[in-house]
Formats: C-alpha cells, structure tokens, sequence
C-alpha cells in the first residue's frame, strides 16, 4: 500500500512492541542490574557481552562498538530491513492497525522490491502446502524415506518436514491463488523463471529452514528419486533477503532456548542428525545448511550460547571416522578462536552419524555418543600424529614438529605443558624434545586467525566519535546525573530545576542535558519521554549518548533516592561552582587592586558569593540542610 505510514501508528508500535522480546530472537540475555539485560552484541565480534537492552525505556545500547538505537533500528540493522518494513513487521507481531497519508517516508532510503513480511510470508504458505503434499500418494516413497530413517508422522510433523510435487508448476499456481507476485516468489527464493515460471524443488522431500524467531526463511531439499534428472543429494535455498546460508543455522529455532539454559552446542551434519538428536534427547542440535562451519556460524551460536570469559560453555561438533570428517575437523579447529566455550569432537566408533546410530542403537546411544566427546584439540592431534610413520626416527621428527605447532596454538596457555606432555607420549619422543619445539613453533609468527584478522579489520575502520570513559574520573558524575536524570525521572524531579546546560563540561553530555530541558525536564517526565528524547537527537553521537545512559546500570542496587538524588544534583553543581570560583580566582590574581579597584571589588564580592552558594550546594549535597 502506497503512502507513508501515520506518525501516531509508528509511535503506537514503539510503544507496544518490547525490544527485551525481539532482541532475545537474537540474542541471549541475562539480567545486568538496574532493570537492564546484557549479552553478546550481534553487531560486532566480541569475548564478553557489552550488549545491553533496557526494556523500561526500550533502548540498547552496546559500550563496545558503540552501535544503540530502539526496537525499530535495531531491527532494521539486523535484518537489513527498511523503516517501513521493520514497522510493518512489529505492528503485524503486535496487532497494530497502520493507517496511511500522502507522502513517502524519508526514512525509507533502501531500494524499493518485495516487502520482507511478503518474502516470510510467502515461505510460511509453501511450507504449509509443502507439508500438506507429504500426505499425498505421490509422496509414498518421501514417507518412505522417513520411516527407514527412524521418523514417524509425528516427527515428520514436529519438524514441518513436506514434499514437493515433481509437477514443475504446482507450487507457482498454488501462490498465485494464494495472491502472491512472481516477482515476490521469485525473491523469496520458491520459484524460477525461465521461458515460464517454475518450481524450485520438484519431487524432492523437503525440511523448512527457520530463523531463531520461527520464521521459515527457506528449504533443504533432499533426492529422493532415481530418475531426478538434478544428481545433487541435497539442494539448498539460494541467498536471498531472507536466506544467507553463510548465517543460517538448521534446527536453530528448536536449539536456542536449551543452548541459553545448558550453556553446550551440538553441531551435527545434516538435517536428519538434527532430527535424531533432538528426538534422542538431545535438543541443542544444529546443522549448517549446504555449507562449511564457518565464521559467521560461530557468532550465531555464540550470541545463544552466551559464551563470554566469565560463562563458558561448550560447543560439541560430530564428524565422520573418515577423511571428510578429518578434514571438517581441521577446518573447525581453525575457527576454534571464535569461541570463548571449549570445544569438542564426538565421533562414533564405527563412523556412524547421529542418525544411524539412533537407527542401529536407540535413543541412548545418541546421548551417549554426544556425551563420549572429546576435546578438539586431541582428536586433531591424533590425526595429525596419525599421518607419520612413528616407526622411522625421520617420521617421529616431522609428527612432533607438526604436532608442536598445533599445541603451540592452543588458546589456554597453562595447558600447554599438559598438552606437550600428550603429544611427546603419542610420539614417543623425550619430553624435552617436544617442549623445545613448541617452544620454536611459538616463537615463529604464524599466519593471522580469522579473529585476528578480523580484529585487523576492524581496527582500521574510521572510528566513531567516542562518549567519554564511564571510568575517567572527569566526567563521571555527570554522566552518573544523566543516567539519573534518564533512568529514574521521577525520583529526580523538581530537584534538578537548576541544572543548566553549563554544568556539563563534555560537548556531548552537554548536548543530553539540552535535548532533556527541551523536553521539560524531568519533572515533565511521562511513558515515552525518554524516547523522544532521543528521537530528538540529530547527531548520531548524543542519539547513542541517550541510548547507553538510558541502559547502564547505576552505581547502587537500590532504588534511587532523595539523598542519592541530592547527592548527584547538588554536587553536580558544586563542582560547576568551583569551576567559576577557580575562574574568578585566577582572574583576581591578574588584576592590579590599585588601578583596577572597582573590577576588583567586583570579581571579590563575586568570590565572596561563590564560595557562599558552593557551601550551600555541598550542605544539600550532604543532606545537612
């Protein structure tokens, strides 16, 4: 629908949607104080979480890369979505009516094509009518297919698991009766155009792919037919809006919650791996979706994980006994710094994955599979020792040297005597020997990790203008006021009447306190007064001013008040005296009493006044008034 959304709709989804919901979508929260959340930021790598969401005044704000905003941009940053679809989005979610007027939003500056909400909700008729179809006769060898595998109905249904007709067409016709576009079919990644518009998947068992919220966002398709002319087993989604496989994580909507509330990971290989282990037993299983494990896979679980230096978890990956699994293995390890949580290999004896080993041993055998891991690192170093000759004196050089610079790597240094005792023991060398090789395998300059070049990267991006240190004692109380101030309004109320912009000495912090008077001050305080207040920030700067003041927790595990007030406010201005007091000092100094007499009688009466009101400013400050 054409026309720009009315403001009193927008404010009325601000108002309803709650940015602790949407966020935990994407991140995994837990309480910092103050009413406040914290987690690990999805904007940015880091090892501990920065990330924090007030959802008393609906902002968040991360104090590591500086990124803050509400529900709205937050969304929009996320998910790559224009302000008009983000508001779409959340008034859909929380039941609230947009009505339209003349005019586009300035806010919309992204390129015009099909809305996200028609992309979701295209995939979610699919998935229905895909599900729909596994019913059907012509889906008898797909069920077929399941029941070998160990899944019932009801699992089949658990995980909305569906088939596509092998007519090329079906599902072209069916959204266009569902009234959808083929320009928005095709976006969505469901339909292609040739000479004529046809099906992605044909004849092909299908399992949705969700994102953490619950949407589907696309499909794996797995060959079930010997005469499918496409001789790919499985076939993927391509990227779309919706859709990035280097981010998506199968079984992620499922996993989440028990991956927050046990702190482990489980990172199988396919599709039916998840199935079985969730139904095993195991419900913090995940796939990648076509692809490698990579960077971009580790920071998704590490935001659900909530895998930082003071909590750590653990993170479990299964691969096959064969030289793929080797190899997917090496690949994992290198990735390994992306993790704070350790780090672990299950591999099942016979080189059966998670799904064979439910089909051939039970459900048991599944948890104990996951539960007979092993660290990463020693599977890796037995691969890597595995590969020399230990009989020849030549092969027992080279197995040390390469085993050497993996122990070398090892992020907890104080297992690094541990680990070189290991790897001279599955050598067979003297001890001394493999210390004084990862001794010259530290002492070499490895290649950067992906982490570290990313840190790299990051570094010589131009950086944004920085609010002061919460820590640097200049500016401390005044940022403590304004968090006051933001946070807590009316337990400050009319004490803060004389407040002025001057009692701020950094530029941005001065630039709150003004947007705050422009709003009436805290005594004029009401439900939305801090939202406005940063709505009515034009630099982005004071905007995320306002956003980290509204979510850092006050320095006290009470609730604020009067003499914590009084103590902010009025020694707030103190300071602002003593400021003046130093001014009018240094300029007395400067000033011949003889023949400047009347300017200077002046500045000492102004002294004499000064000194007087700090007194009276301490003496509230104290409470002794």
């Amino acid at each position: 629908m054409a026309g720009r959304i009315r403001e009193e709709d927008i404010a009325e989804v601000r108002d309803k949607a709650h940015i602790d919901d949407i966020v935990s979508g994407y991140v995994t929260l837990r309480k910092a104080g103050g009413g406040s959340l914290k987690g690990l930021c999805p904007f940015h790598d880091e090892k501990s979480p920065s990330f924090h969401v007030t959802p008393a005044r609906g902002f968040y704000h991360c104090f590591g890369c500086q990124e803050s905003g509400d529900v709205i941009s937050f969304l929009m940053k996320v998910d790559g979505l224009s302000f008009t679809e983000t508001v779409e989005r959340l008034a859909d979610k929380y039941g609230v009516t947009l009505r339209r007027e003349d005019g586009d939003d300035a806010r919309d500056d992204r390129p015009r094509g099909p809305q996200r909400g028609r992309l979701i909700e295209a995939n979610k008729v699919a998935q229905v009518y895909y599900a729909e179809q596994l019913a059907t006769p012509e889906a008898i060898v797909a069920r077929q297919f399941l029941g070998q595998r160990g899944f019932d109905q009801a699992a089949a249904e658990q995980f909305g698991i569906g088939f596509a007709p092998r007519d090329g067409e079906a599902l072209v016709r069916h959204l266009r009766q569902k009234g959808f576009k083929d320009e928005e079919s095709v976006a969505a990644g469901l339909i292609a155009m040739g000479r004529s518009a046809y099906d992605r998947f044909r004849g092909r068992l299908l399992w949705p792919i969700r994102d953490a919220s619950g949407d589907t966002i696309g499909f794996g398709a797995r060959r079930i037919f010997d005469d499918d002319k496409i001789e790919a087993k499985y076939l993927n989604t391509s990227d779309t809006p919706l859709y990035k496989k280097s981010q998506v994580l199968y079984g992620i909507d499922l996993a989440r919650r028990d991956m927050a509330r046990t702190s482990q990971a489980v990172v199988v290989e396919g599709y039916t791996d998840v199935m079985a282990c969730h139904l095993a037993g195991v419900p913090t299983a995940v796939a990648t979706c076509g692809t490698s494990f990579g960077d971009d896979h580790a920071r998704v679980l590490r935001r659900f994980l909530h895998d930082h230096e003071d909590f750590r978890g653990e993170v479990i990956f299964t691969f096959d006994g064969d030289a793929a699994g080797q190899k997917a293995a090496l690949r994992a390890f290198a990735g390994d710094q992306n993790f704070v949580s350790q780090t672990y290999v299950a591999v099942e004896p016979n080189g059966l994955d998670p799904c064979d080993v439910r089909i051939q041993h039970g459900d048991a055998a599944v948890r104990e599979l996951i539960a007979r891991r092993v660290p990463l690192y020693r599977f890796v170093l037995g691969n890597v020792v595995g590969k020399y000759d230990l009989d020849r004196a030549d092969g027992r050089v080279d197995a040390v040297r390469e085993g050497a610079r993996l122990v070398s790597s090892i992020r907890d240094k104080s297992k690094v005597e541990a680990f070189s005792r290991e790897l001279a023991g599955m050598v067979g060398v003297d001890i001394e020997q493999a210390r004084e090789e990862v001794r010259r395998a530290a002492n070499r300059r490895p290649d950067p990790r992906p982490d570290e070049r990313a840190t790299v990267e990051v570094a010589e991006r131009p950086e944004r203008p920085a609010l002061p240190d919460p820590r640097e004692p200049r500016f401390a109380l005044e940022r403590e006021t304004l968090k006051l101030v933001l946070q807590h309004p009316s337990a400050v109320g009319r004490t803060a009447a004389d407040v002025g912009a001057n009692d701020f000495t950094h530029p941005t912090l001065r630039s709150v306190w003004e947007l705050i008077e422009k709003n009436g001050g805290p005594a004029a305080a009401d439900a939305g007064w801090a939202g406005r207040i940063r709505a009515d920030a034009a630099d982005p700067v004071v905007q995320a001013a306002v956003s980290a003041l509204g979510v850092e927790p006050l320095k006290t595990a009470k609730e604020p008040d009067a003499a914590f007030v009084a103590a902010h406010v009025y020694r707030l201005q103190e300071l602002t005296a003593l400021r003046r007091i130093a001014e009018v000092k240094s300029r007395l100094q400067r000033t011949n009493p003889v023949d400047q007499a009347t300017e200077y009688n002046r500045m000492f009466g102004e002294l004499v006044a000064l000194e007087q009101h700090r007194r009276t400013l301490r003496e509230l400050a104290m409470g002794t008034q």
